[in-house]
């Protein structure tokens, strides 16, 4: 198997930028597949708590399970992608995650959700761990925009579908939706997958350095990044970051109905959509923008600067959501507000944990710091809780505007100059 991994690459020498972008974009096409399993979740909580009458908590709690699986396993992912190449475990990735929705669509147990999401985040955590870790290998000279286009991906890629499978779900039932777009999406990524290869040495441009952007020299080894403490800090900032967007990601049909809001027609630019549809349209778009749009300014004015900036924005979003939110149109423009000031987490945080550690074991690495998704997922049922034990979202917003404030402090005061100590010192080992 090792010894197939390059071989569509050339032999020797570097590639063209031609080959490098194509990479790319086989990596975003996979990416965009797997984005529904995450971001089209909450259309199905209200149809799914209909039928069966159990409470919204507990039904989250499979959406909770498949961002733990689609995380926690990911290191372990990265580690046969770093040896054997990025074939297989999209292969397989590819696999699992229509086996995920076709068990769902089968399902009449709160257990047979959480078993249907386990699969199906174990399938869409090799294609996004992969996919991420790939792009940090082929574009050591602009990390940041090669982490952010392919984490736009899955960002942006259920945008288009977010009006057809609530239209389907009307029509056809729940059931019907997670198998014809499990089976959909999973298919296209089995045939992605055979077109994906890994770089050789020599074959992309050397790591950059310069006074804004500091990046290591130095390969560490899986094991040496879990003994840094600096990485833990970034784990830390990653959670608290996370949450909040998660919470929203997995609410935001929920909230809307709470709010008595979610059916209200709203009309921008000459366009009338419910409140709740024109929200997920949009906020998908901009979820997907944001990342490679954050991860370029973070090319050229430093990962924790850019760090700054977003987490500040994201503060100060969800802050207004919890004070306007109730308006309709507020509501469709403060929820994509969060989601651009939210999505660029997924390229900041891998190309500087890339930055930091070395490119050679990249997947396996940033697969490690990406288990801080599922660590925050934990946190989206706690969300529910205090909501149904308060009767009200309030909580849980001036919570997840705190830490993202407290996140964007860290991130100039505390990463940024131990950052920079941190790589100088393996520069000089």
């Amino acid at each position: 198997m090792a010894d197939t991994v390059h071989t569509a690459a050339p032999a020797a020498g570097r590639v063209s930028d031609t080959y490098r972008w194509m990479q790319l974009v086989i990596g975003v096409g996979a990416m965009v597949m797997i984005a529904n399993y995450q971001y089209g979740w909450t259309f199905f909580v209200p149809d799914i708590q209909k039928k069966f009458g159990w409470d919204r908590a507990s039904i989250q709690w499979a959406f909770t399970l498949f961002v733990l699986f689609e995380t926690w396993l990911v290191p372990i992912e990265g580690w046969f992608v770093d040896k054997y190449g990025p074939r297989i475990v999209v292969l397989v990735g590819g696999i699992l995650c229509a086996v995920g929705w076709a068990l769902n669509a089968q399902a009449t147990s709160l257990h047979g959700f959480y078993l249907g999401m386990i699969i199906a985040g174990i399938g869409a955590g090799a294609v996004y761990g992969t996919c991420v870790g790939n792009a940090l290998k082929w574009f050591p000279d602009k990390r940041g925009l090669a982490a952010g286009i392919t984490a736009a991906g899955f960002g942006a890629g259920s945008a288009l579908t977010v009006a057809p499978i609530q239209a389907m779900i009307k029509d056809s039932g729940f059931q019907t939706t997670f198998l014809y777009f499990g089976l959909g999406q999973g298919i296209i990524i089995v045939i992605l997958s055979f077109m994906l290869f890994a770089p050789k040495a020599g074959q992309v441009p050397p790591p950059v350095q310069n006074a804004s952007l500091q990046q290591s020299r130095r390969n560490y080894l899986p094991t040496e990044v879990i003994r840094q403490p600096i990485f833990w800090l970034m784990y830390f900032m990653f959670v608290i970051v996370g949450a909040g967007g998660l919470m929203v990601t997995a609410n935001l049909k929920p909230i809307a109905a709470d709010w008595k809001i979610d059916s209200t027609p709203v009309t921008l630019m000459a366009v009338t959509m419910t409140a709740v549809t024109f929200a997920a349209t949009i906020d998908r778009v901009l979820n997907g923008l944001t990342r490679p749009f954050f991860g370029w300014i973070s090319d050229m004015i430093g990962r924790e600067n850019t760090m700054f900036i977003a987490f500040g924005m994201e503060g100060i979003g969800i802050y207004l959501l919890y004070l306007w939110g109730h308006d309709p149109l507020w509501f469709v423009l403060l929820s994509g507000f969060v989601f651009f000031a939210w999505g660029e987490i997924y390229s900041l945080f891998p190309s500087t944990c890339t930055d930091t550690f070395g490119s050679k074991f990249a997947t396996t690495n940033a697969g490690l710091l990406y288990t801080a998704k599922g660590t925050a997922a934990l946190l989206v049922p706690f969300g529910n809780y205090m909501q149904q034990s308060s009767g009200s979202w309030d909580s849980v917003f001036l919570i997840a505007a705190g830490a993202n404030i407290m996140a964007s402090l860290l991130a100039i005061m505390l990463l940024k100059p131990w950052r920079k100590v941190v790589v100088a010192n393996a520069q000089a080992t």
